[in-house]
């Protein structure tokens, strides 16, 4: 998922009670657009059939980014002192976005995919018919914990919190090395302003001292209260990957953390005790394959990273442990590590490292894809995006927003210092993975249950520039389940698969797909959740990032269009 988005609209699909779903459930189909005006627009299913009624369905727009709610301007940056950043206009970089009723109140988290981030807490009115209308808005202090970094998806938890991500966290080893401001990485440098930096005046020291790359790529926690108040958690235990988005089961125990990014690796984590996420044993997924054909299917070894707590993590990182306090390195000989040494290809490198004494734990926790891979977990998934549970089949799916790189059989780069272990054909359109579940919620199985299919339109087809079948999915990302209808939804993610990304309904059933969302030129659709029963009423709620904003700019042409909305 892009963190260089810059505009955000969520939507919500106000649907019937949960006690009205049956296992028909059917949306009216959404054309894709192939005129200039329809690809400027937000384009909704009309109604949707239950059991043989139909309900109709509308989009109510409910803020925009930039909009003052209650007093507070919404979606605007700040420094770690809380202080706005006035000379960057507000984030239209929205991504996850919770329901989160608490006693007799609705509350609403944002977070925002920038550097440095925001997460917004709004309370919402909710009327007879469902109507949300926000009441009021603030920005949640992230700076006992050094602050947010390019939130993505995200999840709520079973005892109702918000359960947010860090993206694309800087290697720390390349930190560790570099020496001058001007070969910091791109997505570090603008962290800098949260600790009050100017990126074009600051030294290399003063950006080192401020910016600790292993404070940042762990999952987060909010939970907020009757009155409001939130309290923050990172929770170091759980590793640090480029978290797409980490999953609760239903026994408020297991949880499965995605990995975005080129060779990354699938995560298992087994709180001690259920409902707390601060201690606990966290596993890496092995694919030992067993087709390659629809997309591949493989059976999941599970290597043991080992124990750890929040609390002990934390105090590694305020030690200012760094990538050479955990491991020796050594060069590859001939494709080769020398002796002592454990071969890794994760963080886009091929490396030969060894765990200084007594720093396995830190070192699980810190360097969490290194670690695995040097244990001989897969870290060779591409894109690994979205999850979401079923509780129909005891099932969990992952979106793999495109089969590439490390999933190839072939791609010299990506392969060398890992083991091959996943050996597919290239689908640049991505696929969406089932994973079978025992009662202990640990999958023992991943494969394919939908792909996009690469396709060439003809010069005077309405589909022209389209790279991947417009009646079928381009690059996957957020994903969720309408428990009891056998539909899961699939939003994308994509450039040129296609030029206005979509959310679909599959039946799992027969396979068939719906088009049910379209988004302006540009934008990501994204957070599609599923919310059964807030106040009598569901809701599907989707975020579309940055119309015009990741392609397609120079269609712009008034800049009112490119700004968020928030609807249902």
């Amino acid at each position: 998922m892009t963190h260089r988005a810059r505009l955000m609209a969520a939507t919500a699909l106000a649907l019937l009670p949960m006690a009205s779903f049956a296992d028909d459930l059917t949306f009216a189909p959404v054309e894709a657009p192939t005129d200039d005006a329809a690809k400027r627009q937000v384009v909704a299913t009309a109604s949707v059939s239950i059991g043989g009624m139909t309900a109709p369905l509308a989009y109510h727009v409910m803020a925009r980014s930039g909009d003052m709610i209650g007093g507070r301007m919404f979606a605007g940056l700040i420094d770690k002192d809380g202080k706005a950043l006035t000379d960057v206009a507000p984030s239209n970089a929205a991504d996850f976005t919770s329901l989160l009723p608490v006693g007799d109140k609705l509350f609403s988290i944002t977070h925002f995919e920038e550097n440095p981030a925001v997460m917004y807490l709004s309370e919402l009115a909710q009327d007879a018919d469902g109507i949300l209308t926000p009441l009021s808005t603030r920005p949640i202090d992230f700076s006992a914990v050094g602050g947010l970094w390019l939130p993505c998806a995200g999840s709520v938890t079973p005892w109702n919190t918000h359960l947010g991500s860090e993206e694309y966290p800087a290697d720390a080893r390349a930190h560790e090395a570099v020496s001058a401001v001007a070969d910091i990485e791109e997505d570090s440098l603008p962290m800098a302003r949260y600790f009050g930096l100017d990126p074009a005046t600051m030294t290399i020291a003063a950006f080192k001292a401020a910016v600790d790359p292993y404070r940042y790529g762990f999952p987060t926690e909010i939970t907020v209260t009757e009155a409001g108040d939130t309290g923050v958690a990172k929770h170091y235990s759980m590793g640090r990957v480029s978290v797409e988005l980490a999953k609760v089961m239903p026994d408020n125990q297991t949880a499965y953390i995605s990995d975005d990014g080129t060779n990354t690796g699938l995560f298992m984590y087994v709180a001690d005790q259920a409902g707390d996420l601060s201690a606990g044993s966290l596993h890496a997924a092995k694919w030992v394959q067993t087709s390659a054909d629809s997309g591949g299917s493989a059976t999941l070894e599970w290597i043991d990273l080992g124990p750890a707590d929040d609390a002990t993590i934390a105090a590694a990182i305020a030690k200012g442990t760094k990538f050479s306090d955990l491991f020796e390195t050594a060069d590859l000989e001939g494709g080769n590590c020398p002796d002592g040494f454990l071969s890794s290809n994760a963080e886009g490198r091929a490396e030969c490292l060894k765990v200084k004494p007594g720093m396995a734990m830190i070192a699980s926790r810190l360097e969490t894809r290194r670690y695995a891979a040097m244990l001989g977990a897969t870290t060779e998934f591409r894109k690994m995006e979205g999850t979401v549970y079923n509780p129909d089949k005891n099932s969990l799916y992952v979106a793999m927003s495109e089969v590439g790189k490390g999933m190839t059989n072939g791609d010299a780069k990506a392969d060398l210092g890992g083991r091959n272990d996943i050996r597919l054909a290239k689908n640049a359109c991505g696929a969406v993975y089932e994973l079978a579940l025992d009662a202990d919620y640990k999958a023992g199985s991943m494969s394919a249950v939908v792909w996009g299919k690469p396709t060439e339109y003809a010069a005077d087809s309405p589909y022209v520039g389209n790279t991947c079948d417009i009646d079928g999915i381009a690059n996957p990302d957020n994903i969720t389940y309408i428990p009891g209808t056998g539909t899961l939804i699939i939003a994308e993610d994509t450039g040129d698969g296609h030029q206005n990304d979509a959310v679909w309904a599959m039946n799992l059933g027969s396979g068939a797909l719906t088009r049910i969302m379209t988004t302006p030129y540009g934008a990501e659709a994204t957070s599609v959740d599923w919310y059964p029963d807030v106040g009598g009423h569901g809701y599907l709620v989707a975020v579309v990032q940055h119309p015009y904003g990741d392609s397609d700019e120079a269609k712009l042409t008034n800049p009112a269009d490119a700004r968020a909305y928030i609807g249902y």
